[in-house]
């Protein structure tokens, strides 16, 4: 049924639960997967802001700080994976919109199934950002499966 899932993760508490879930079905229909953690660039405006009050290194601050915080979150999914037999490779998609990574990512790798949580925002939050999950979606040729 899938042979290459897509495993999309923040780190959060929620999408742990859907790296969970989604190794638990990679394992049961003997599946390779994919680990997946999008960064976003850094707000132009919190640079504005920060520029302000002199301090000129807050994106570089932050790209080391995405970039350990990707390498934590990822290592430990793959860990979770080695642990029940299943066959992960983890990647990292810097600088880029979350729902854009993973459906890119999704392309490039031939992945036939993207799991991922849902994000959780409600009213004005979600009117105002948008949900990356509703994105996904939304332009995905492939099937998702969503877990909250």
């Amino acid at each position: 049924m899938y042979s290459r899932i897509l495993i999309a993760t923040d780190g959060s508490k929620l999408a742990g639960h859907a790296v969970e879930h989604g190794l638990q079905l990679a394992k049961t229909v003997e599946a390779n997967v994919i680990i997946l953690m999008v960064s976003e660039l850094l707000s132009s405006l919190y640079m504005a802001g920060e520029a302000a009050f002199g301090e000129l290194d807050s994106f570089k601050a932050y790209e080391d700080a995405a970039e350990q915080s990707a390498e934590d979150i990822l290592k430990g999914a793959a860990e979770q994976a080695a642990t029940i037999g299943v066959a992960a490779e983890t990647r990292h998609v810097k600088g880029r919109r979350p729902a854009e990574g993973i459906l890119d990512t999704a392309e490039l790798e031939d992945c036939d199934l993207i799991v991922m949580a849902s994000n959780g925002r409600r009213g004005l939050q979600k009117m105002l950002i948008g949900s990356q999950t509703s994105e996904v979606m939304a332009l995905s040729k492939r099937p998702v499966l969503v877990l909250r």
